[in-house]
C-alpha cells in the first residue's frame, strides 16, 4: 500500500498529451489540405485553360507583370507541408511497430478482434508508411521544380517522366489516410458528436465513406485528364502551357499594340 502511495503521488509526464495532440494537429492541417490539393488537380478535368486558371490565382499571376505568376509562393508552400509531412510522420511513428514481429502480432491482433476502428488504424498504418517514401519523392518534385505547375509541365511528369503509377498509388493512400484520420479525430475529440453518440458515429461513418469515394473518383479522373494531355504533348515536352492571357498582361499588350498602330 505504501508503494502504491508513492508511485501515485509521481507527477505524470505531460509529453506524450502534447505529442498526441501536436499530432492532431499536423494530421488536421495535412487533412484540410489534401482536399483542397485534390481539388485543385481535379480542375484539369474542365480543361487546360480551367487547371491554368486555378494555378495562375495560386500562384498570384494576376499580380505579375509576366502573368505566369510567383513560384516562390509554391516553394514557400511545399515548405511548410513538407516540415508538417516530417513532424506528423515522425511523431506517428511512436505507435507504430518497430519490427517485423511487432507488424506481425498486431497483424494478427486485427484479424483476430475483427474490430473496424482497430482495422481503420492498421490501414492508417500501412498507407502512411507507403505514403512517407512515395509522398517524399513527389514533394521533392515540387521543391525542385516549383515553376511547374503547369497544365503541360504537370502532364509530362505523369507521361512521359513515367510518374502515373506513383501518382496513382500516393492518391489511394492519401485518399484513405487523410479521411480515415480526419475521421478518426471527430471520434478522438468529440467533434460533432451531438446528443446522441451512436447515430453521430453513424453519421460520420457515412460521410467518410462517401467523400473516400468521391475524392478516388476527383484523383483518377484527374490522372487519366492529365495522362492524355501528356500523350499528345509528347513530341513537346517542357514545353509550358501559354493558353491563357491573364488579366495583369492583358492592358500591357493593348497598349503596345495601340502603340505599334500609332506609330505605323
Amino acid at each position: 500500500m505504501e508503494s502504491y502511495t508513492i508511485e501515485s503521488n509521481k507527477k505524470k509526464s505531460r509529453l506524450p498529451a502534447r505529442l498526441d495532440f501536436a499530432q492532431s494537429a499536423t494530421g488536421l492541417i495535412l487533412g484540410l489540405f489534401i482536399w483542397m490539393h485534390l481539388l485543385f488537380d481535379g480542375s484539369i478535368i474542365f480543361g487546360k485553360k480551367a487547371f491554368s486558371f486555378v494555378t495562375g490565382m495560386l500562384e498570384l499571376s494576376f499580380l505579375s507583370d509576366t502573368g505566369h505568376g510567383y513560384p516562390i509562393i509554391v516553394f514557400f508552400a511545399v515548405t511548410l507541408i513538407s516540415i508538417l509531412f516530417v513532424t506528423h510522420a515522425l511523431l506517428g511513428m511512436r505507435k507504430f511497430p518497430n519490427s517485423y514481429k511487432q507488424h506481425r502480432i498486431m497483424a494478427d491482433q486485427v484479424i483476430m478482434t475483427d474490430h473496424m476502428e482497430t482495422k481503420l488504424w492498421y490501414v492508417q498504418a500501412i498507407t502512411g508508411f507507403i505514403m512517407f517514401f512515395a509522398g517524399s519523392v513527389h514533394l521533392y518534385t515540387m521543391f525542385a521544380n516549383p515553376g511547374s505547375v503547369d497544365p503541360y509541365l504537370s502532364a509530362d511528369r505523369v507521361v512521359s517522366g513515367n510518374m502515373w503509377f506513383l501518382y496513382l498509388v500516393l492518391l489511394v493512400c492519401v485518399v484513405l489516410h487523410a479521411n480515415i484520420g480526419l475521421y478518426r479525430l471527430c471520434m478522438k475529440w468529440g467533434w460533432f458528436s451531438g446528443k446522441d453518440a451512436r447515430k453521430s458515429r453513424l453519421k460520420l461513418q457515412m460521410l467518410r465513406n462517401r467523400i473516400i469515394v468521391f475524392y478516388l473518383i476527383i484523383g483518377v479522373l484527374g490522372i487519366l485528364a492529365f495522362t492524355i494531355v501528356g500523350m499528345g504533348h509528347r513530341d513537346k515536352v517542357g514545353e509550358r502551357y501559354l493558353g491563357q492571357v491573364t488579366s495583369s498582361v492583358m492592358p500591357q499588350l493593348v497598349q503596345t499594340r495601340y502603340t505599334v498602330d500609332s506609330n505605323e
